[in-house]
């Protein structure tokens, strides 16, 4: 245990996050999705776990973790196949973390199913969560950290 970092983060997924850099794009999926068979294919290329519900991890990551300002889709969420305007209830809580953890509002875009799906494969890692709802896949690109004012 340490202080100030949420006990979901164990030291793989602190590693990853770590080693991540500007425009990296991290993966965090709910149980259903393909994980090990897309993780093979990131530059980490391995499976990281947290078993807690999407939102739980979204807040422990985000406490961590910058999103991009440069660019509209830093934080997505997979579509619903069918009916893309639809929102199910686990991305509105993980909406709910996001704009939280941002101190505003911060929408996340929608990625059809399949290009989310090759999305993820050219990230640099995913976490799969114990999220068992449908659709609790997210995707956020790293920003940076600006450096202490002088």
């Amino acid at each position: 245990m340490l202080k100030g970092i949420s006990p979901l983060l164990n030291a793989d997924v602190l590693q990853a996050l770590r080693a991540m850099g500007h425009g990296d794009d991290l993966i965090i999926a709910d149980t259903n999705f393909p994980s090990d068979s897309v993780a093979r294919q990131t530059v980490l290329g391995r499976l990281l776990r947290i078993d807690a519900p999407a939102a739980e991890v979204v807040k422990a990551v985000l406490s961590l973790y910058p999103l991009d300002t440069f660019v509209d889709d830093s934080a997505a969420r997979m579509e619903i196949v069918g009916k893309p305007d639809e929102i199910p209830p686990v991305q509105t809580e993980v909406q709910k973390e996001i704009d939280a953890a941002e101190g505003k509002s911060w929408p996340m875009l929608p990625v059809e199913r399949y290009a989310f799906y090759e999305r993820s494969k050219q990230a640099y890692c995913v976490i799969q969560t114990g999220e068992r709802r449908f659709y609790g896949c997210f995707a956020f690109r790293k920003g940076v950290v600006p450096p202490d004012a002088e």
